[in-house]
């Protein structure tokens, strides 16, 4: 006798050939998406202003600069609430772009990663310096939403390339789209009880409590990730106003 909320119990025999049956379909899955990824490869691509500027560490800096001398460009456009304390900020911003940590890999690839937010640059910086996130960080000026953005929004990741002193658009999505940025959404899809969130097709009886509305991503009223900083003793008062209630649920 098994609990109602777990898998029925059967030979090793048998679950290895029950694993073999679905493998047949990941395989599948592996393929298509390859087939994706040779066509995001293919597409065409569109011209962005090298000079944009944007707002660093030390001051205005041109797009082209963020590249760091590589010749591609991997950017998380970071949703941020001005004015708001750091419990407040976008939980589903921080989920996605805290779990890009280690950046050599990329590098080695010749792609520089770095995180666009919105509002301003100190505000959001020391919440960057709260999260313990090192990678490179600038704030969006209202003066190049336009020339980056192009009426879409923050929480969109997007890809460029450089071709000397000329900077291209060359792939962007929004949605399930960054996905591929949060490898914790991986390892559950192939944990039994999978995000245990209310969309997914589970069977009767699976744990299914979050909603995904930005509570998939929040805990005890702020974002899950902050938690292990303020238990270290961070300091999360990033201008001493008081914190709203509830998420934003803002980002994907």
């Amino acid at each position: 006798m098994t609990a109602p909320n777990t898998p029925p119990v059967v030979s090793r025999r048998e679950w290895l050939a029950a694993i073999d049956t679905l493998r047949v379909r990941e395989k599948a899955h592996t393929r298509e998406g390859d087939a994706i990824a040779a066509a995001r490869r293919r597409l065409p691509m569109t011209e962005v202003d090298p000079s944009t500027p944007l707002a660093g560490g030390d001051g205005e800096v041109p797009l082209i600069d963020v590249f760091e001398g590589r010749t591609q460009l991997f950017v998380s456009y970071h949703m941020w609430h001005d004015g708001h304390s750091a419990a407040d900020q976008c939980e589903g911003c921080t989920f996605f772009t805290g779990q890009v940590r280690e950046l050599s890999y990329l590098h080695q690839r010749d792609v520089t990663f770095a995180v666009f937010c919105q509002g301003s640059f100190e505000e959001s910086d020391r919440y960057r310096r709260f999260m313990g996130w090192e990678m490179p960080w600038y704030s969006v000026p209202a003066e190049s939403h336009e020339r980056l953005l192009a009426g879409r929004h923050f929480g969109m990741k997007a890809a460029y390339l450089r071709d000397g002193d000329r900077v291209f658009e060359t792939y962007w999505a929004t949605g399930r789209g960054v996905e591929p940025m949060a490898p914790s959404y991986g390892i559950l899809d192939m944990t039994v009880h999978g995000r245990q969130e209310t969309w997914e097709d589970s069977p009767p009886g699976w744990p299914q409590p979050y909603e995904t509305r930005g509570q998939q991503f929040r805990k005890n009223g702020r974002p899950t990730a902050q938690w292990p900083r303020i238990t270290a003793g961070h300091d999360d008062d990033l201008h001493g106003t008081p914190s709203r209630t509830g998420g934003s649920g803002c980002c994907p």
